[in-house]
């Protein structure tokens, strides 16, 4: 975002026994263990967990919505996306992770601080 200073991302695959509502608490109650205040939208945080993908699962609730909304806008989300899961279908637009960071409309940079940890 323009006006907000450099941050590190990363993306990371796992597997979980949680429900998506489980794995949000859960995530959230990771960010204010590490001190992240929600005050705006947009703003610098200590921490930031979003869940961009649950599966193939669609869900719209109040305060949670999977996949994420904006990470097909996202260079920063998709192409380290795109490492580790090219192939995987984004079940709302029907396009792999690799087709939609290549059509990101996103003039942002990203800079790759190392390999891939597979």
């Amino acid at each position: 975002m323009a006006g907000q200073p450099w941050f590190l991302n990363t993306v990371v695959e796992a597997n979980t026994l949680l429900s998506a509502e489980q794995l949000l608490e859960t995530c959230l109650a990771v960010e204010a263990k590490n001190f992240r205040r929600r005050t705006g939208k947009k703003e610098s945080r200590t921490l930031d967990i979003d869940i961009i993908f649950y599966g193939d699962r669609v869900v719209n609730k109040a305060g949670l919505s999977i996949p994420h909304p904006e990470f097909r806008n996202r260079r920063f989300v998709l192409e380290p996306l795109a490492e580790i899961a090219p192939d995987f279908v984004d079940p709302v637009s029907g396009k792999t992770v690799r087709e939609l960071a290549e059509c990101v409309n996103d003039p942002r940079a990203v800079q790759h601080f190392g390999p891939p940890l597979r």
